[in-house]
């Protein structure tokens, strides 16, 4: 087997609804991601991906969908509806406190979606919610 990493940035916000302390709060964060993609051979130009492809394919997604967002349990209704009624698409809903160890699982579950059909398999992602804290997540815990 053959892997290669990318990394992809974005800013965002979020709370942890559940949290016993400050990140109860709404706050923000410089989100890292590193997917880590893998395949039985390399292409005949040596590689298991272009990184461009990764950063075309799953970094649009994260421009799109997450990149100066705020990223929000769908059991916060009250705070859902006031970021969408006062901002333009502000908001990314999941089922789910946003936790960094969520995040990665979900954002792994995304790539590999979004890259399946570029026959390589991501089989490790990080999400570094700040410089020194960070979340990962591989193919265990997709099962």
């Amino acid at each position: 087997m053959f892997s290669c990493t990318r990394r992809l940035e974005f800013d965002a916000a979020h709370r942890l609804v559940a949290h016993e302390g400050k990140c109860a709060n709404v706050h923000g964060h410089r989100y890292v991601v590193d997917v880590t993609c893998e395949a039985k051979a390399l292409d005949t130009v040596g590689r298991v991906i272009d990184f461009s492809v990764i950063k075309e394919v799953f970094g649009s997604w994260i421009d799109t969908h997450l990149d100066h967002t705020i990223i929000l349990n769908s059991s916060d209704t009250k705070l859902i509806e006031l970021c969408n009624s006062v901002n333009k698409n502000p908001v990314y809903v999941v089922l789910f406190d946003p936790s960094a160890e969520y995040l990665a699982h979900h954002l792994l579950k995304i790539a590999n979606d979004l890259l399946f059909d570029l026959h390589v398999r991501v089989t490790h992602l990080r999400l570094y919610e700040t410089p020194n804290g960070w979340a990962d997540a591989d193919q265990r815990s997709l099962y």
